[in-house]
């Protein structure tokens, strides 16, 4: 049995004794000169960054190596005080997201050069680590985790038993299915990273002070900032709160709630452990996943950290309620082995060497949680040049790339490439201390748990953010979790599976959606789209200003289209449907998940162009219903007054009308690409609004449909998405967006110039529709896709086609594999399916089909 050994006093910092983690004590750059204290200071600075610990440092690198002048850094105590002096400093290429693989990339391809660039020992170890499977479902998760990774830069392998015992074979090998293996993995003494960072900035002109404790931060109306210290005061252009735990006080100071918590992670340190120390090479990392903990060789011992249950696991609530306590900077909480003993007895049982070894440290510290587990990074909405590095529960790994990351987008105006899951604007006022508490000990539980596609997790739901529709439809579907709303992702009939069953494979909603296609294709469907993001805009510049946003043309009064804008190297930013309701006065309407990413850009244009316009987000106060299929016109034309028909209610016109006594604007248009209206109106009307629309329906045998058909109805339309087939990393001429861009437009709208130099260029990849036959699994978007042995691109979204009952994907290819016919190859759980290109889109839409019927054309339909 582990034997406690050394024991640590509650609030002083640990002894240095051997043994103790180099990110504690005994660390390997502790013969790095020290770096002197700045007597400097400034009245003006570019940017000034708050918080000293390995993000704020590595941002204070990146800007000034990058030739930014007057990059100030404000620490309040000391360099690495918070989470990172006392971090085990894992580093890990692997990420079970896509655009974070990117991050940690560019985190370690920066530190094993760091030493060499700055003379600072930054104590880097590359052992690699292996991932642990124990069983059938991890095996497949491994095999998803790979065609996820294919095509990306980063090295990724399945390795099997025989293998991982001799890399590590101090295991017990009974229970070990298989491994996920990623060389170059290891870990990094955190203070010595840190201080190479610091003195990387200092070498190219970043000024970093310390202790300097912000006090004040007052916003000038030109956008610039006061920002106030003991020392004194200081004029900044822009301010980028990096202050860990200490992040929530630094919103407060402008009126910000910052949905941050800080918890508690332990790891325990063994003494020198003879068959550690007799290994002619470093162990690799090991992460045992359903033992829920890693470990890692320190020394001649063992470093083993645990993430225990949601239920066991102690968040710090009180600096919640009464702020961090004023002095905390580089103390720890006292020890709780009691808490973590059922994964010290899983890592003794895949370890045994463990069973004899003396603990000589426990390490109790605070890390920061947000509630999705993610940080946030970027601008934040509603305050000009206010920019946030916050809610790292992982900072070691994420410092390099997140500083390069911010940097470039501080330097060039846009982000580098996508990174919309650490947009801090992916929180709003439905983001309670309650939900952050919930969510944050639900992520932290959920640490290690199987990560399947269209996970759900159902802590802290439902939030305040429910349409009119939540009670009357969440005991009849599976609700999916959309930016804080409650939205029907499927139905259930009497009789079927209702549980939440995710999988790698076609599971219990498959059939059931399946009907739901049906229903939308055959008869009428309804569904709710109350998540939208809306946004109304009017005032005397309008049209210019979204002249100047948007690539299309603007709608005449009275009609919709579909616009996107576009960055400035001409990147698709966002995709939004405008529709010109009077003179002057738009209605904009976003995807949930991007609601807050676009009104900030929308806002920041209009403050920066001075454009005299009124900008307001109407989303809470609007429900969406949308009611598509071949008996839509026939059923709402039951309940209106208003002339429905083709010729008088035209695709992408809007109207104000009365269904029934309820006022509501109409648009003409479905995401399901068939006959079919959205109907936006006051969200406390939402339940009346579904109850006449469904009574009028019967005849018809209208019912239900949920966002996992209309996926499905989209895709067969090719109908792109923006976060899947267009984002920062896309430009809208490989993504098949000619259509809605209009380079001949007067108006020199952002990225034209930079779209105008592409076009000329050529296009080195295109999106393309691919059909594949598979087994029980369809793809979703982000499989690799394999051409003459080799990855050659991606899928970008996926699903099955009910009406050919074959996969159908989205992918990107290069321009001389896109033709069609072209045969290629996807990826599926450690299976390559043949696929081939088709001609889109795979189902006409029905404004096509009428068009098409029109001229004669049966025979092309």
């Amino acid at each position: 049995m582990l034997r406690r050994g050394a024991q640590r006093l509650r609030g002083f910092p640990l002894p240095s004794f051997p043994g103790c983690p180099r990110s504690v004590c005994g660390r390997e750059g502790e013969n790095n000169p020290p770096l002197s204290a700045e007597t400097r200071w400034k009245d003006q600075a570019e940017t000034v960054i708050i918080g000293g610990g390995c993000i704020g440092v590595s941002l204070a690198y990146h800007l000034a190596k990058a030739g930014m002048k007057d990059v100030v850094l404000l620490e309040k105590s000391e360099l690495t005080a918070g989470s990172t002096w006392h971090a085990a400093g894992l580093t890990t290429y692997f990420h079970p997201g896509i655009n974070l693989k990117k991050i940690h990339y560019d985190s370690i391809k920066l530190y094993e050069k760091l030493e060499e660039e700055t003379g600072q020992v930054v104590g880097f170890h590359q052992p690699g680590s292996i991932r642990i499977a124990t069983t059938s479902i991890r095996v497949d998760e491994f095999k998803y985790q790979m065609t996820r990774t294919g095509w990306h830069a980063t090295e990724q392998y399945i390795i099997e038993p025989e293998k991982i015992q001799e890399m590590f074979p101090l295991l017990n090998m009974n229970k070990i299915l298989a491994g996920l293996y990623n060389p170059g993995d290891g870990h990094i003494d955190p203070y010595s990273l840190t201080m190479a960072l610091a003195a990387g900035a200092r070498k190219y002109g970043a000024l970093l002070k310390y202790p300097a404790p912000v006090t004040s931060l007052k916003p000038r109306s030109d956008g610039t900032w006061d920002v106030e210290t003991p020392q004194g005061s200081m004029k900044a252009n822009r301010i980028v709160n990096a202050a860990g735990f200490w992040a929530r006080e630094v919103g407060k100071m402008i009126g910000l709630e910052h949905p941050l918590i800080p918890v508690q992670h332990q790891y325990v340190v063994t003494s020198t452990i003879p068959e550690v120390k007799a290994l002619k090479r470093e162990l690799p990392v090991l992460r045992d996943l359903e033992g829920s903990y890693y470990l890692r060789q320190e020394r001649d011992g063992l470093l083993f950290g645990p993430y225990e249950s949601q239920e066991k696991m102690k968040v710090q609530d009180s600096w919640v309620t009464s702020g961090v306590p004023p002095d905390f900077g580089k103390e720890l909480f006292e020890s709780d082995l009691d808490r973590i003993m059922e994964h010290v007895e899983a890592a003794m049982e895949m370890v045994p060497v463990l069973k004899k070894a003396d603990i000589i440290n426990v390490v109790n510290g605070p890390i920061t949680y947000s509630p999705d587990i993610l940080p946030m990074v970027g601008p934040h909405h509603g305050v000009r040049n206010y920019w946030v590095a916050i809610g790292f529960g992982y900072g070691i790994i994420h410092a390099g790339g997140v500083g390069k990351y911010l940097s470039d987008w501080i330097l060039h105006g846009e982000p580098p490439f996508d990174l919309i899951e650490l947009d801090p604007n992916r929180y709003g006022k439905w983001t309670t201390t309650q939900y952050t508490e919930a969510k944050a000990r639900e992520s932290y539980g959920f640490n290690n748990i199987v990560g399947y596609p269209k996970e759900e997790r159902f802590a802290g739901r439902p939030t305040q953010r429910v349409s009119g529709l939540y009670k009357t439809l969440e005991s009849k579907c599976s609700m999916g979790f959309h930016a804080g709303w409650e939205q029907p992702h499927w139905f259930y009939k009497p009789g079927q599976d209702t549980r939440y069953r995710p999988s790698f494979r076609r599971t219990n909603w498959f059939e059931p959606v399946g009907s739901e296609y049906k229903q939308v294709m055959q008869r009428v469907g309804v569904i709710d789209l109350s998540p939208f993001g809306k946004f109304n805009i009017k005032g005397q510049d309008s049209i210019r200003l979204l002249d100047h946003l948007f690539a299309n043309v603007i709608p005449k009064v009275g009609f919709t289209n579909i616009s996107h804008m576009l960055t400035p190297k001409g990147r698709v930013y966002a995709e939004l449907t405008v529709s010109h309701q009077f003179p002057g006065e738009f209605l904009l309407i976003t995807g949930s998940g991007s609601e807050l990413h676009d009104l900030r850009w929308i806002e920041e244009e209009a403050a920066k162009g001075g454009y005299n316009v009124e900008i307001k987000n109407i989303t809470d106060e609007l429900g969406v219903l949308g009611v598509a299929g071949p008996h839509a016109r026939k059923v709402l034309q039951k309940v209106t007054s208003e002339d429905l028909s083709h010729d008088v209610f035209k695709f992408l016109q809007t109207k104000t009308l009365k269904i029934s006594h309820i006022p509501v604007t109409a648009i003409r248009i479905s995401y399901t690409g068939e006959l079919g209206w959205e109907l936006y109106h006051r969200r406390e009307d939402s339940a009346a609004l579904y109850n006449v629309i469904m009574n009028a329906g019967q005849e018809e045998g209208i019912d239900n449909f949920g966002t996992y058909a209309m996926n499905a109805l989209r895709l067969e339309k090719a109908f792109r998405a923006w976060g899947s087939e267009m984002n920062c990393d896309t430009n809208p001429l490989e993504a098949g967006l000619e259509y809605f861009v209009k380079l001949n437009k007067p108006a020199d709208f952002i990225g034209k110039q930079a779209l105008k130099q592409i076009k000329a260029k050529g296009l080195k990849r295109r999106l393309v529709c691919l059909t594949l036959a598979t087994d029980d699994a369809d793809p979703e978007g982000n499989e690799s896709v394999w051409y003459d042995g080799k990855v050659v691109g991606n899928t970008t979204s996926g699903s099955y086609s009910y009406s050919i009952q074959k996969s159908l994907a989205f992918a990107y290819v290069p321009v001389e594999l896109s033709k069609v016919g072209q045969q290629v190859e996807v990826e599926l759980l450690g299976k390559h399916y043949p696929a081939i290109i088709i001609q889109e889109p795979l189902v006409l839409t029905e404004p096509t089909r009428n068009r098409l019927q029109k001229k004669g054309g049966k025979e092309k339909i």
